[in-house]
């Protein structure tokens, strides 16, 4: 099959945005004399490229292209560089070749040069002149066959015939062909230097200087990747080009940017496929040693390491992974809070290594773990080889529908090491992922539901699974595959992606291969992708060389049907990552790597405001220009709403909140849609106005008056417990409890699909469908903890108390189900059931200590906002001048205890009055002083809480409140301590 190509408006606009810059030039020859250097007497002509506008009228039509593209203006022509942003897979090889022919229609320009910077872009560029030459020749009636190369320094008489023809000639070559420049080449005889030196077979000429004389246009690939030494930039000027044009989706530096198709165009106008995530993962803890190595550092001669290992919560005991930072000769046994896997004096760290690429650290016995990997995983293998399985399923209930459409399906695994998939040890030489793939496809082509598949597309889809996957992978000299770099500069890699490019339209038919499932260790690194990968799986453990963008870009291209006709349906066009993390973790890396290179979420530009349009009083429509919507932005950075970076401020927030925002006069029309301009291109943060900010003062008159020195030595007085606990009665009760418990599920993987939606704003999830599946009873757990002692460490109970419970619960069985799962239930019944037995024996009793007034109250630091958490009290009740609430209960408290005549004072007791429990601090709401019939006052501390009823709060509350009640009925100071909703419960409590 033959892929076809239409014409889309946006890459015509990416042509046009480059062959308008020459608008004006005159079609005219620009001839030179090829010297001969020998005595034959002949002498040749050679043809160039001729430019007959000055720079004037060059910059004239760049602005106006820029303008009409609402892309910010250039100043000067910056050394006839042009740039053209296109997102992965939108077709920018296909753009820079049309606007060659569209250059060579409209001036005559005839001399090209393409500058990659790799073997796999290389064949990349020549497999797409040969798939789109049948349709620019008929578009253009020029046939490029014969009429680009790619440069090869044994065959120089083709760098002749690129000088003298006056048709249309266009050379392929890599950066690495020409880089080297030595002032005396002679002396170098590497082929890399060839195109330096004198050529007998050019005349005694030199192919450099031949390239030199036709002043030719330039277009660099992936620019970032091409001149980014000054070498680079060195053997890119010694072409003499006419102009540069630089196409990327991820530039570095924007020289006249001329045309930008980002990120979220391409998403949001369906030009690239749609991306959900599966996320296979496991949130059980290992039974065994577990450190991540994250990243390390030097600083002032400390190494340091961010590791991930299992960390004790205190409180809990639960065991969590954490991320800690450690020094060289810091113990895992203490930073774990003395989890026991990292008991063995071994897992003390011998040495950090920063050296960049060998980045890792030694344990006291010699083990190491390198950047990015991980030790002591929970079933590791079974977590991958769910991803095999899940990608099996996902790129079989596509076929399903997918091959009615005459589409077909292809799957992508990009794997860590290549003896995974072909081991030359083995009898069959299988790797793992291989034989866990043929197993696991096996059995799912063989369920009811895909056996339509076979049945009726027997011809196109094998039951077989050792026909339907292979491997592109780069090979040794003795045909062994072999891990590769991907950095396209051997001579395996070449070899490999010459194959990789001639199988990519066969890859789409049903009847050339039966091949639907694909693995690579790096070599479709770059410069390959397939329309019709739906679904790309990283099987990666150890540094991961490949980024999130290159991995998806693979896939992003439209699909495609038999007949090699784009199908632009977005029902058809999802591609699905089978990711070994979270949702979270790999749309926070896409996200990054985006802003790496050079796209910027959440930031408003001096041109974001141009093409806005109003319409006027007369009917007529009126659109800002580029120049106003600059004079847009300096204002709103004049006046402190957005940084001169684009990024937007409080203050924004505040105001558009607060209906305070306003443009000038000029401009006054355009608030409501230059709001919405920056809304959309935005994140909105936390709305806190450094304006309302309040600082909260003592009020000194109430402090000292007589109401509250009385109301203070009723509360001043402090307790301390006691505990007597029925043991009986308790253990009878956890016992209960722990029969009743939930039943233990076995250890499970996550399994979740994520639909991401790329944004202005960023990357966000659209839907998300979660599934929890168990790991098969084959993989069971060899290493167990010791479960007493972890109780023991969570619950501080005796040891043979905490055996009799268990063993006459009926549950130690499920123990052996999932160990970590049951501890963590069994530890939190334990808990529950001592705290409330502690509280139902606790007796307070009064000490010779007291509250500190002047600590207690003290209005040093005390902040507040208004409209948030803050209200402004009578001078005469509070001890404060405002009060600070935490919910919308205590401020209607507050403001009913300002609105009644019957309160003599009221306070919101500060933080720092807290009542020891055994379950913790306790800090009561409120004290409040009544006047009762103006005879009587009654003293009050009161708890405001949605629900009246202690007994229908949570557990710890409902006890903490408990004790506090206990407390303040020892204290027989004539407080009543009451838990109230409102202020007039407490009134008719009273």
């Amino acid at each position: 099959m033959k892929l076809k190509f239409i014409d889309q408006q946006y890459q015509t606009d990416a042509v046009n945005a480059i062959c308008d810059i020459f608008e004006g030039t005159e079609v005219k020859d620009s001839v030179f004399t090829i010297k001969e250097y020998n005595n034959n007497g002949n002498i040749s002509i050679g043809n160039g490229n001729n430019l007959t506008i000055d720079d004037d009228r060059l910059l004239d039509n760049i602005q106006e292209i820029q303008s009409n593209n609402n892309i910010q203006m250039s100043k000067n022509l910056k050394g006839m560089n042009f740039t053209i942003e296109m997102e992965t897979g939108t077709g920018k090889t296909y753009v820079y070749i049309k606007t060659i022919l569209e250059l060579n229609k409209r001036f005559g320009f005839n001399k090209f040069i393409i500058v990659v910077p790799s073997i796999a872009i290389k064949e990349g560029v020549n497999n797409a002149f040969i798939a789109t030459n049948e349709h620019f020749l008929r578009k253009y009636n020029v046939d490029l066959k014969d009429r680009w190369f790619v440069y090869n320094s044994n065959k120089l008489a083709r760098i002749r015939r690129f000088a003298e023809a006056r048709s249309i000639e266009i050379m392929i070559i890599n950066i690495d062909a020409f880089r080297k420049s030595f002032k005396d080449p002679t002396n170098d005889k590497s082929s890399a230097n060839i195109i330096h030196r004198v050529s007998e077979k050019l005349s005694g000429n030199k192919p450099i200087d031949l390239i030199a004389s036709t002043n030719p246009i330039v277009i660099i690939d992936e620019p970032q990747s091409v001149d980014n030494t000054e070498k680079s930039k060195e053997a890119i000027a010694s072409l003499n080009p006419l102009c540069i044009l630089r196409y990327s989706a991820t530039h570095r530096v924007l020289y006249n940017l001329m045309y930008r198709l980002t990120p979220v165009d391409a998403y949001q106008e369906n030009l690239v496929k749609h991306i959900e995530v599966a996320s296979i993962t496991s949130d059980n803890s290992s039974t065994k040693a577990y450190v991540k190595l994250l990243s390390v550092s030097k600083k002032d001669n400390t190494y340091k390491c961010r590791i991930e290992i299992y960390v004790k919560n205190k409180k809990s005991g639960s065991v969590e992974k954490k991320v800690v930072t450690a020094k060289t000769g810091q113990d895992l046994w203490e930073l774990s809070n003395e989890v026991e896997y990292y008991k063995d004096s071994k897992y003390i760290i011998d040495n950090i290594d920063c050296f960049p690429g060998e980045e890792s650290i030694i344990f006291q016995d010699g083990v190491s773990v390198n950047i990015g990997e991980a030790i002591g995983e929970l079933d590791s293998s079974i977590v991958k080889r769910d991803q095999i399985r899940q990608t099996i399923i996902s790129h079989l209930d596509k076929e399903l529908h997918y091959i009615k459409k005459g589409i077909k399906v292809l799957s992508l695994f990009f794997i860590d090491e290549v003896s995974k998939y072909r081991d030359y040890d083995a009898t069959d030489e299988k790797g793992i992922y291989a034989k866990w793939f043929e197993e696991e496809y096996k059995k799912l082509i063989n369920q009811p539901r895909y056996k339509e598949l076979t049945v009726k597309y027997g011809d196109y889809i094998s039951e077989d699974p050792t026909i339907v996957h292979t491997g592109y992978f780069s090979e040794d000299g003795k045909n062994h595959l072999i891990n590769s770099k991907g950095d396209g500069v051997s001579a395996a890699d070449e070899k490999t992606y010459s194959l990789i490019m001639q199988n990519k339209e066969k890859l789409l038919s049903f009847k050339d291969t039966p091949i639907r499932f694909i693995f690579s260790h790096s070599a479709l690194k770059e410069g390959w992708d397939n329309p019709n990968i739906f679904q790309v799986c990283t099987l990666v453990e150890t540094k991961d060389t490949l980024t999130k963008r290159q991995k998806i870009g693979r896939g992003l291209r439209l699909c495609v049907n038999q007949n090699g006709d784009r199908v632009l349906d977005m029902k058809y066009n999802i591609l699905t990552v089978i990711a070994n993390e979270s949702y979270k973790d790999f749309a926070d890396s896409l996200q990054k790597e985006l802003e790496t290179d050079n796209f910027k979420f959440g930031i408003v530009e001096p041109i974001s405001f141009t093409g806005i349009s109003v319409k006027q009083a007369n009917g007529e429509r009126y659109e800002l220009s580029q120049t106003e919507s600059e004079e847009i932005f300096n204002y709103l950075v004049e006046n402190e709403y957005m940084t001169k970076n684009g990024k937007v401020t409080q203050k924004y927030y505040q105001d558009v909140h607060d209906e305070t925002f306003i443009l000038p006069d000029k401009y006054e029309s355009f608030t409501d849609k230059v709001i919405k301009n920056i809304n959309s291109l935005s994140k909105e943060i936390e709305i806190k106005d450094a304006s309302k900010k309040v600082s909260v003062k003592l009020n000194k008159e109430v402090q000292l008056s007589d109401e509250f020195k009385i109301l203070w030595n009723k509360i001043k007085q402090k307790t301390k417990y006691s505990i007597n606990m029925d043991l009986e009665k308790f253990m009878y009760d956890a016992i209960d409890k722990i029969k009743n418990m939930p039943i233990i599920k076995p250890m499970q993987i996550k399994r979740e699909k994520v639909n991401i939606d790329i944004t202005n704003s960023g990357i966000k999830e659209d839907s998300v469908q979660t599934k929890m599946v168990n790991i098969d009873k084959d993989d069971e757990i060899k290493d167990y903890p010791d479960f007493v002692r972890r109780l023991q460490d969570s619950t501080s109970l005796l040891r043979r108390t905490i055996i009799n419970i268990v063993v006459k619960s009926g549950r130690l069985k499920d123990f052996y189900i999932n160990p970590e799962e049951c501890i963590k239930q069994v530890s939190m019944i334990l808990d529950s059931v001592k705290k409330e037995y502690l509280t139902k024996g606790i007796k307070y009793e009064k000490i010779d200590e007291y509250y500190e007034q002047d600590i207690i109250f003290n209005d040093e630091g005390l902040t507040g906002y208004k409209d948030r958490n803050i209200l402004e009290v009578s001078s005469r009740k509070n001890i404060f001048d405002h009060v600070i609430y935490e919910s919308q209960n205590e401020k209607r408290f507050a403001q009913d205890a300002e609105n009644d005549d019957d309160v003599i004072l009221y306070a919101k007791l500060p933080s720092k009055f807290i009542i020891d429990t055994p379950l913790g601090n306790y800090n009561p709401d409120w004290a409040v002083v009544l006047n009762k019939d103006n005879e009587e006052k009654l003293y009050f501390v009161t708890e405001t809480k949605g629900n009246e009823n202690a007994y229908a709060l949570r557990g710890i509350e409902n006890s903490k409140i408990f004790c506090g009640r206990k407390h303040f009925e020892v204290l027989d100071s004539g407080i009543k301590y009451e838990i109230v909703k409102e202020f007039k419960k407490l009134k008719e409590l009273s």
